[in-house]
Protein backbone atom coordinates (compact mmCIF):
# COMPACT_ATOMS: atom_id res chain seq x y z
CA UNK A 1 0.00 0.00 0.00
CA UNK A 2 1.10 3.47 -0.56
CA UNK A 3 2.35 5.65 2.38
CA UNK A 4 0.14 8.38 1.52
CA UNK A 5 -3.10 6.16 1.29
CA UNK A 6 -2.19 4.63 4.13
CA UNK A 7 -1.79 8.03 6.40
CA UNK A 8 -5.08 9.38 4.80
CA UNK A 9 -6.52 6.09 6.03
CA UNK A 10 -5.32 6.57 9.50
CA UNK A 11 -6.57 10.02 9.39
CA UNK A 12 -9.91 9.55 8.57
CA UNK A 13 -9.76 6.96 12.13
CA UNK A 14 -8.24 9.80 13.99
CA UNK A 15 -11.02 12.26 12.51
CA UNK A 16 -13.52 9.73 13.76
CA UNK A 17 -12.44 9.27 16.96
CA UNK A 18 -12.42 13.03 17.54
CA UNK A 19 -15.61 13.55 16.32
CA UNK A 20 -17.08 10.95 18.96
CA UNK A 21 -14.77 13.03 21.54
CA UNK A 22 -12.12 10.49 22.25
CA UNK A 23 -9.54 11.42 25.08
CA UNK A 24 -6.02 11.01 25.71
CA UNK A 25 -5.27 10.21 20.91
CA UNK A 26 -1.99 8.88 20.50
CA UNK A 27 -0.25 7.63 17.06
CA UNK A 28 2.89 5.72 16.91
CA UNK A 29 4.63 4.61 14.56
CA UNK A 30 6.14 0.88 14.88
CA UNK A 31 10.00 0.85 14.27
CA UNK A 32 10.93 -1.45 11.79
CA UNK A 33 12.45 -5.30 13.78
CA UNK A 34 10.75 -4.08 16.53
CA UNK A 35 8.55 -7.36 16.27
CA UNK A 36 5.26 -5.19 15.91
CA UNK A 37 2.88 -6.67 13.93
CA UNK A 38 1.70 -3.58 12.18
CA UNK A 39 3.20 -0.10 11.28
CA UNK A 40 0.98 2.30 12.99
CA UNK A 41 -1.19 2.01 16.14
CA UNK A 42 -4.19 5.05 17.14
CA UNK A 43 -4.80 4.96 20.20
CA UNK A 44 -7.45 6.76 22.18
CA UNK A 45 -10.07 6.78 25.09
CA UNK A 46 -13.39 6.66 26.23
CA UNK A 47 -15.18 8.02 29.63
CA UNK A 48 -17.85 5.29 29.13
CA UNK A 49 -18.77 1.96 27.53
CA UNK A 50 -21.05 3.37 25.21
CA UNK A 51 -18.62 5.79 24.15
CA UNK A 52 -16.10 3.32 23.46
CA UNK A 53 -18.58 1.60 21.66
CA UNK A 54 -19.47 4.85 19.77
CA UNK A 55 -16.16 5.66 18.94
CA UNK A 56 -15.47 2.03 17.34
CA UNK A 57 -18.28 2.34 15.34
CA UNK A 58 -17.06 6.05 13.84
CA UNK A 59 -14.47 4.47 13.11
CA UNK A 60 -15.54 1.46 11.18
CA UNK A 61 -18.34 3.52 9.87
CA UNK A 62 -16.11 6.11 8.15
CA UNK A 63 -13.16 3.55 7.19
CA UNK A 64 -15.99 1.28 5.61
CA UNK A 65 -17.36 4.34 3.16
CA UNK A 66 -13.66 4.45 1.90
CA UNK A 67 -13.94 0.63 0.94
CA UNK A 68 -11.78 -0.75 3.98
CA UNK A 69 -12.94 -3.03 6.56
CA UNK A 70 -11.13 -4.49 9.57
CA UNK A 71 -9.95 -7.68 9.56
CA UNK A 72 -10.76 -8.27 12.95
CA UNK A 73 -12.64 -6.93 15.93
CA UNK A 74 -11.98 -7.57 19.73
CA UNK A 75 -13.57 -6.49 22.91
CA UNK A 76 -16.69 -4.53 21.48
CA UNK A 77 -19.19 -6.36 23.61
CA UNK A 78 -17.08 -5.56 26.77
CA UNK A 79 -15.87 -2.16 25.88
CA UNK A 80 -13.13 -2.06 27.96
CA UNK A 81 -10.73 -2.07 24.79
CA UNK A 82 -12.01 -2.06 21.12
CA UNK A 83 -8.73 -3.30 18.91
CA UNK A 84 -10.16 -3.13 15.70
CA UNK A 85 -7.42 -4.53 13.12
CA UNK A 86 -6.77 -2.96 9.70
CA UNK A 87 -3.30 -5.23 9.34
CA UNK A 88 -1.50 -1.99 8.57
CA UNK A 89 -2.76 0.36 11.58
CA UNK A 90 -4.29 -0.75 14.61
CA UNK A 91 -7.10 1.36 16.48
CA UNK A 92 -7.28 0.98 20.26
CA UNK A 93 -10.15 2.19 21.74
CA UNK A 94 -9.82 1.80 25.90
CA UNK A 95 -11.60 2.69 28.77
CA UNK A 96 -9.52 5.32 31.09
CA UNK A 97 -9.24 2.08 33.26
CA UNK A 98 -7.93 -0.22 30.86
CA UNK A 99 -5.51 2.30 29.04
CA UNK A 100 -3.99 2.79 32.49
CA UNK A 101 -3.36 -0.81 32.87
CA UNK A 102 -2.02 -2.10 29.92
CA UNK A 103 -0.05 1.24 29.21
CA UNK A 104 0.55 0.83 25.37
CA UNK A 105 2.90 3.87 25.03
CA UNK A 106 5.14 2.32 27.68
CA UNK A 107 5.09 -0.98 26.40
CA UNK A 108 5.94 0.25 23.00
CA UNK A 109 8.01 3.07 24.14
CA UNK A 110 10.60 2.72 21.06
CA UNK A 111 8.22 3.65 18.36
CA UNK A 112 7.67 7.54 17.14
CA UNK A 113 5.03 9.49 18.36
CA UNK A 114 3.12 11.56 15.76
CA UNK A 115 0.83 14.14 15.88
CA UNK A 116 -2.16 13.80 13.41
CA UNK A 117 -0.69 17.32 11.32
CA UNK A 118 2.07 14.80 10.94
CA UNK A 119 0.05 12.71 8.51
CA UNK A 120 -1.01 14.99 6.02
CA UNK A 121 0.59 13.44 3.14
CA UNK A 122 3.72 15.97 1.43
CA UNK A 123 2.72 18.22 -1.11
CA UNK A 124 3.00 17.74 -4.28
CA UNK A 125 6.50 19.37 -6.53
CA UNK A 126 5.15 21.43 -9.02
CA UNK A 127 6.67 21.48 -12.40
CA UNK A 128 8.29 24.74 -12.98
CA UNK A 129 6.44 26.52 -15.92
CA UNK A 130 8.65 28.62 -18.13
CA UNK A 131 8.35 32.36 -17.20
CA UNK A 132 6.94 34.48 -19.82
CA UNK A 133 7.75 37.32 -20.93
CA UNK A 134 6.17 40.70 -19.53
CA UNK A 135 3.56 42.19 -23.04
CA UNK A 136 5.66 45.54 -23.24
CA UNK A 137 2.90 47.91 -23.10
CA UNK A 138 3.14 51.18 -25.33
CA UNK A 139 2.00 54.32 -23.93
CA UNK A 140 -1.58 55.43 -24.80
CA UNK A 141 -2.00 57.46 -27.96
CA UNK A 142 -3.80 60.84 -28.22
CA UNK A 143 -7.33 60.63 -30.42
CA UNK A 144 -7.11 63.05 -33.14
CA UNK A 145 -10.18 64.43 -34.06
Amino acid sequence: MKKNSLKQQIAAAIGACLEKKAEELSILEMEKGSGAFTDYFVLCSGTNPRQVQAIADEVELRLKAADLRPAHIEGYKQAEWVLLDYVDFVVHVFSEKARKFYDLERLWKSAKRLEPADLKPAPKKRKAEPKLDAPKMRPKQKKTA
